[in-house]
């Protein structure tokens, strides 16, 4: 009853959102309460075999649209994708161009969109999930949100409506968008490869200013990552790099799991030259694989586990990861990074109502899909159990942030910027741990306090004769820290039966 609640006072509240209060491009489309409805008129004889075509050739064909109710002429729509275009379903994903063939149009201000069909995820909630946690934790990349798409008037699927990364994208985040847009495809590792441009031109593309074609900004931010002493990194790189976004982005990825990557097959985002500060920003992209559904050849369980210094082998292929984890002050930032988001969201208590709302939402066009990769029991079924090697979405999300801290704190990283965690502190000790109702702390100092993973107090005691019996009972399943009046800290876990 409370998550209906919530649902529906969010819908509310959604219903009221007006269009003169947009800030973006796309604020109409992205925060709407409704699954938008696009019907594509195509008028060629072949139709299909016209797609087909332009893919290969990556060229758009020219057709009419109905957009929620609104009509629009002589737009064009291609087939998109790599691995979702190449399956046997007439599923394909698309990218529509509205102003293509006419200058003048748009939705909502959007010039392009791309619908992508949920080939590899049975819940269809996996990028919008992802992408909803980047949004509202200051990770540059897309919105989604879905539609309802059919050809012809036969309803060809349910469909996510992620946007586009273009100069509307870059003027709205950073307010320019002159400064050089490069895609790290299909393999954008970063690794230096001499100072002759055509060296890169296999794996990046330049998204914009192609008739300029300037790419030493691009060279000159990977000749610093690479040839600078480890000494003086820091100061080089952050005078070209956004670290602050970069380790925000690269803790995303890890805590969803998402290696399709830079964290592990090497693509799948942007850098944009931001000509305001002169820094790079990445942005991330295509992260419809998070919860652990692109595997780099580990096991579920090992998906699961992923270190939060996770490097893909052989060693030198990541440099920007490889250089960072060797420098202690770069990493702490980017463990940082990670444990805030750990404090700020990426709980059951945030996660689990909005994917229970948002497979509500979505159930009735699911079951209606009559294209979609998997069934509807597949669709109900991976919610909450894995679906063979595909990681369920509700149990992955305990289980990489109780494998995330506890790799955390064996590697020292201390949250309550006290002395490092001991792997077994002498004068602090918390037995049984775990513990259930009681446990036994030995401190030898007479105050102590306990506090959640999130920094806040939750019990205080004074210790009787160094050994103090401590009522857990009311504390929630989980990880806590234990600290005394020295400041020495360990930490211990409550695991009720």
């Amino acid at each position: 009853m409370k998550k209906n609640f919530i649902f529906v006072l969010a819908i509310y509240f959604l219903s009221q959102w007006n269009k003169a209060e947009a800030q973006f491009a796309g604020d109409f489309v992205f925060n709407s309460n409704q699954i938008h409805t696009i019907y594509f008129q195509l008028n060629q004889t072949n139709w299909w075999d016209s797609l087909v075509a332009t893919y290969t050739g990556d060229y758009y064909i020219k057709v009419n649209a109905v957009i929620d109710g609104d009509s629009f002429s002589n737009i064009g729509i291609k087939f998109k994708g790599n691995s979702s275009y190449n399956n046997a379903s007439i599923k394909k994903s698309i990218k529509v161009d509205f102003n293509l063939y006419d200058s003048t149009l748009a939705w909502d201000d959007l010039k392009k969109i791309n619908l992508n069909n949920g080939f590899k995820d049975p819940t269809f909630l996996r990028e919008k999930v992802c992408l909803d946690f980047f949004y509202t934790h200051g990770i540059y990349a897309p919105r989604c949100t879905y539609a309802n798409v059919y050809l012809n008037n036969q309803l060809w699927g349910l469909y996510n409506l992620v946007e586009e990364i273009n100069n509307g994208f870059l003027n709205d985040r950073f307010s320019n968008k002159d400064g050089n847009l490069f895609k790290g495809d299909p393999h954008g590792d970063l690794k230096y490869l001499g100072t002759n441009v055509n060296a890169y031109y296999p794996n990046y593309e330049l998204s914009n200013n192609e008739t300029v074609n300037d790419w030493s900004d691009l060279l000159n931010l990977i000749s610093v990552l690479n040839n600078t002493p480890a000494a003086s990194l820091e100061a080089s790189l952050n005078n070209i790099l956004n670290l602050n976004s970069w380790y925000n982005v690269w803790a995303g990825n890890i805590l969803f799991a998402n290696l399709d990557s830079y964290q592990g097959s090497g693509h799948n985002y942007f850098l944009y030259h931001n000509s305001t500060t002169n820094k790079f920003e990445w942005i991330a992209w295509d992260v419809n694989e998070a919860f652990g559904n692109f595997q780099q050849g580990l096991s579920l369980q090992q998906i699961k586990n992923l270190s939060p210094d996770y490097l893909p082998s052989p060693f030198g292929n990541r440099p920007l990861e490889e250089k960072l984890l060797a420098d202690w002050n770069m990493k702490l930032n980017y463990h940082n990074a990670l444990y805030q988001m750990l404090v700020n969201g990426f709980d059951t208590t945030s996660l689990y109502p909005l994917i229970d709302s948002l497979a509500d939402w979505i159930r009735p066009s699911v079951y209606a899909d009559p294209n979609k990769f998997f069934t509807n029991g597949n669709f109900e079924t991976n919610i909450n159990f894995d679906l063979g090697n595909i990681p369920a979405l509700k149990p992955f999300i305990p289980a990489r942030i109780n494998s995330i801290m506890e790799q955390l704190l064996a590697e020292g990283y201390n949250p309550l910027n006290s002395y490092a965690l001991p792997g077994n502190n002498s004068v602090l000790n918390v037995f049984p741990n775990p513990g259930s109702e009681m446990v036994m702390v030995n401190c030898s100092e007479n105050e102590f306090s306990i506090f959640s993973i999130d920094g806040k107090i939750v019990m205080s005691f004074v210790s009787i004769n160094g050994m103090t019996q401590i009522d857990i009972s009311s504390l929630e399943n989980g990880l806590y820290f234990i600290k005394n009046g020295a400041g020495a800290v360990n930490k211990f876990i409550v695991m009720h039966k």
